[in-house]
């Protein structure tokens, strides 16, 4: 007989392969015409208003017919494939506050923003500031041009939008972290099982308690569900703390795994993101990462993407590890509340 976490991982629809859905397109959600006149209206009438952007709210931004096509696109996000490309703004007639007032207000239509960091910022630049993770305390990758490995951000999901894409490079990366664990459990059940034991992540100072790191498992089965939480990069800079006892091989050896599996041609989706695409993906079901980027010269063409992290109003229920983490405590009170 199957165990319950087998059971789980077969009949979740966001268990997939990264080959499978690169031959298909419905993944790619396009934006018509109508849509496109009703944000422009939505951008205008927001220029001119005296509240400032990130105190608007959904009632603040009118969207008839696209408003409830993305709120729609919930369904897919949890309980369905786990992720959808909106095609179609036009980015490149936006300067830096329309891109971040359309991004805004479409994520008002599908979730509630949630805090990104310690200051509580709610909606991030993320481009190359020249700054490096390594030798830092608080510098995070999303402000780097680096090889970003296999992830997942805070909140339920993210958005991010295109603005300006780089002169070369910069590929996005997705993978099922649904199917990662799925073949881990078949080639390795004991790697599997330590990713469900605790972990010690850095927060990168961006707790307001001041707590340089959080512990808590890679992979939870909870309710039901496979969620995970994968900060690749973040475990190993832990280490730099005395205090966090080391890694045992297991423990390298899970993670290493992990990033391996999702680096198989099978297993990830690669592909663009152009200017005026979004990527929305669920955190808890895929990771993401990205190629290495080499920027233009010009500062006016420079890589620039927008990113909004959002909870949602079908997400799923949250394990209590979650409770007090940096990323994922907002979400999980959210659910409390309600």
């Amino acid at each position: 007989m199957k165990s319950s976490l087998a059971q789980t991982i077969e009949k979740d629809p966001a268990n997939w392969r990264g080959r499978d859905m690169m031959q298909l397109t419905d993944w790619r959600i396009s934006l018509n015409d109508a849509h496109r006149d009703e944000l422009k209206a939505a951008i205008e009438k927001v220029r001119h208003s005296i509240v400032p952007l990130l105190d608007l709210q959904k009632p603040d931004f009118t969207l008839p017919t696209l408003g409830p096509f993305l709120a729609g696109l919930n369904t897919q996000l949890e309980g369905g494939r786990s992720f959808v490309v909106i095609e179609g703004l036009p980015a490149l007639d936006y300067d830096e506050k329309a891109g971040k007032t359309a991004l805004w207000g479409l994520g008002l239509h599908m979730g509630q923003p949630a805090k990104q960091d310690g200051d509580g910022n709610l909606l991030h630049s993320v481009k190359d500031t020249g700054q490096k993770v390594d030798g830092s305390d608080n510098v995070r990758s999303y402000q780097t041009n680096d090889h970003i490995t296999f992830h997942n951000d805070g909140a339920d999901v993210f958005l991010l939008f295109c603005l300006r894409d780089g002169k070369s490079g910069g590929l996005s990366r997705l993978v099922s972290s649904v199917a990662v664990f799925d073949e881990l459990l078949k080639r390795r059940p004991d790697l599997a099982e330590t990713l469900m034991r605790n972990y010690w992540f850095d927060t990168r100072g961006q707790r307001t308690d001041g707590a340089r790191v959080e512990v808590m498992p890679v992979y939870h089965h909870h309710h039901g569900l496979l969620t995970a939480n994968m900060k690749y990069r973040y475990i190993h800079t832990a280490q730099r703390f005395a205090d966090v006892p080391r890694l045992t091989q297991n423990q390298r050896d899970a993670l290493q795994m992990v990033q391996d599996i999702a680096n198989e041609p099978d297993m990830v989706m690669e592909f663009t993101l152009n200017p005026g695409d979004i990527l929305v993906a669920n955190n808890y079901t895929t990771l993401h990462g990205r190629t290495a980027f080499q920027d233009w010269d010009e500062p006016d063409k420079r890589r620039h993407m927008l990113r909004l992290w959002l909870t949602i109003p079908n997400g799923r229920p949250l394990p209590q590890a979650f409770k007090g983490s940096r990323i994922y405590a907002e979400a999980y009170q959210r659910r409390m509340e309600h």
